[in-house]
Order: C-alpha cells, then structure tokens, then sequence
C-alpha cells in the first residue's frame, strides 16, 4: 500500500514536469521553433481547430517558420488566426503557404519571458509540492487506520520527500535551459 502511494506520487511528479516542458516549449525565443504556433486555433471548415491539424509547421530559416495548410483554400484563414494569437507576429500568405518572420526580441521583451517562465515553474513546483502533500495524507491516514506501522510511514514519507526534491531540482535545471535560451542574443 505505501509503495502504492509513492508510485502515485511519482507519476503526479513526472506529469508535472511533462507539463512544465510543454508550457516551457510555448515561450519564444529568439529562434524560430515550431513548437511557437502549438497553441494558434484555426476557424476552418465551420469549427475552430488547431493549427497542426490543417497545416504542416517547420523551420527552414533560424528566423522564418512556414506553414504549409493541406489545403491551400485555408491560407488566408491560417495568417489570420496566426496574427491574432497575440505572439506579435505578422504572417504573410505566399501563395498556397504562409511565411511567419519571426522578429528578433528586444532585450526588454526578453526579461518579460523570463518572468513567465519563472511563474510557469513555480506553478510546476506547486504541481509537486501538492503531489507530496497527498502522498503523505494518504500515508498518515493509512497509519491511523492501522495499515501501516509508523516506521513504515516514516521511510515512505522521507522517500516522497526524495522524490520532491528531485523533481523541483528537475524543473530548476530546465529553467535554467530556457532562460539562457530565452536571454541568449
């Protein structure tokens, strides 16, 4: 049962970074990575979709993303739903393909970035610390009910406590990585 607990933990643990590396992927940098557009939503064929679904995304040029709709007819509708995602870009249609510059960051814009990934981490971090906190409600109360000794409850708890400092060491090193990505000229 304990080792039930702990493994929970740890899967909570290891869907938060996965979280935070997403999120993390969506902060723009200087360079042009398709993983920007991953939150752009197309109206297309009378719904509203994402971008990946109507189009192909890749990076030719360190500054330049293209994207290339299955269907040519959506082009326009692609540009559109690009500049109005607030990413400060300005898409241009050429013919059955759309070219997204991506303009260089000032350095101002920069520290902004590195704000929200400085939030976007302590949400993960929070994210784990809630982990470790059911974890060891789970296990206090199992030891009320007398399924487990103290002992027992003591080590599995020092374990999750383990567990939490390696995932928040996890998500500090990958800050680090994007910052300096992000902070990068």
């Amino acid at each position: 049962m304990p080792e039930e607990t702990l493994e929970n933990a740890v899967l909570a643990m290891e869907s938060a970074i996965e979280a935070i590396a997403r999120e993390f992927a969506t902060v723009r940098t200087g360079k042009a990575t398709t993983a920007i557009l991953d939150g752009v939503r197309v109206e297309a064929y009378g719904s509203i979709v994402q971008l990946r679904q109507v189009a192909n995304v890749s990076a030719p040029e360190p500054t330049m993303l293209l994207v290339q709709p299955y269907d040519p007819n959506i082009a326009r509708d692609v540009a559109r739903a690009i500049q109005s995602g607030d990413l400060g870009l300005n898409p241009s249609v050429d013919g059955a393909v759309v070219r997204v510059p991506i303009p260089p960051l000032t350095q101002e814009r920069r520290l902004e970035l590195v704000k929200v990934l400085h939030r976007m981490a302590e949400e993960g971090r929070v994210s784990i610390r809630h982990a470790r906190h059911e974890a060891r409600d789970r296990l206090l109360k199992m030891q009320r009910d007398g399924e487990v000794g103290e002992d027992v409850c003591r080590r599995t708890m020092a374990e999750v406590q383990t567990q939490t400092d390696d995932y928040v060491k996890k998500i500090d090193a990958m800050l680090t990585r994007r910052e300096a990505e992000v902070l990068e000229v």
